[in-house]
């Protein structure tokens, strides 16, 4: 069993990168490597800074493990947060190949997208929905595989909270209304999960404020132009044989993709 060391970190997170390129995500897991939460991090940051040395642009957020029981299931007590790439940015509509994922699995959630830089002394929730200028359906892809030992947070943390795409919906602007909405997933016709009542903006930005602390500890303030996304109401649901995907709120609009 090898033990995460920091002086190793550069060469950890290029074979990080590469397993991920070869769509074969966190290998090093499975060759016994372990680390706790914060190393994790550290990890997840420094395949960020290599992401971004190649030429790759982040544009936001995504939050994740919201629920407690998803939480307590692999071995964390708090949520997550992973980085969103314009490389893995798509379009209502878009083809995508589910060759380019390891075990490509769905969310459906809700995206908002900042008007306004979020100043982390003054973020009250007034504040933030004050920042946000659009309110979007999602997709969120997951390479939904854990190849270590329980607790599976860390794993989860380094690997970029197992995201690895999102398919972003028409928006609805006025995000200052008050409404509830329901939330399918549907697959090839067929609903797969779906909530009842979630209420905006309370539901769907109750680990907003959560995000915006751990920014800040490092300095970071969201920005003006990023997508977030909110955190999902259930768990990623493989895909398996199934092509057409669809997120529908009944109050925000759908979003699909097709995966072949």
């Amino acid at each position: 069993m090898a033990k995460f060391e920091f002086k190793n970190i550069d060469v950890l997170a290029q074979r990080m990168l590469d397993d991920y390129d070869s769509k074969n995500p966190g290998m090093l897991f499975a060759e016994g490597l372990r680390m706790n939460v914060d190393e994790a991090w550290q990890l997840k940051t420094a395949v960020a800074s290599l992401r971004i040395k190649r030429g790759e642009k982040p544009v936001g957020y995504k939050i994740g493990c919201v629920d407690e029981g998803n939480q307590k299931m692999i071995g964390i007590n708090h949520p997550a947060w992973g980085r969103l790439w314009d490389t893995e940015r798509h379009t209502d509509g878009a083809q995508l190949q589910k060759s380019d994922y390891d075990n490509p699995s769905m969310e459906a959630e809700f995206g908002i997208v900042l008007g306004s830089d979020i100043d982390p002394a003054k973020a009250e929730f007034e504040d933030i929905i004050d920042a946000i200028a659009s309110v979007h359906p999602v997709i969120e892809i997951h390479n939904f595989v854990f190849r270590g030992e329980h607790p599976k947070g860390p794993e989860l943390l380094a690997n970029n909270a197992i995201h690895s795409g999102v398919v972003l919906g028409n928006s609805v602007i006025d995000c200052k209304d008050r409404m509830s909405t329901d939330l399918e997933l549907v697959y090839d016709g067929e609903v797969v999960d779906a909530w009842k009542d979630k209420r905006w903006p309370h539901d769907m930005l109750s680990a907003l404020g959560w995000l915006i602390d751990q920014q800040a500890k490092k300095g970071i303030k969201l920005k003006k132009g990023e997508l977030i996304l909110t955190g999902a109401f259930g768990p990623p649901i493989p895909i398996q044989d199934k092509k057409l995907v669809e997120c529908k709120s009944s109050a925000l609009g759908s979003v699909s993709a097709t995966f072949l």
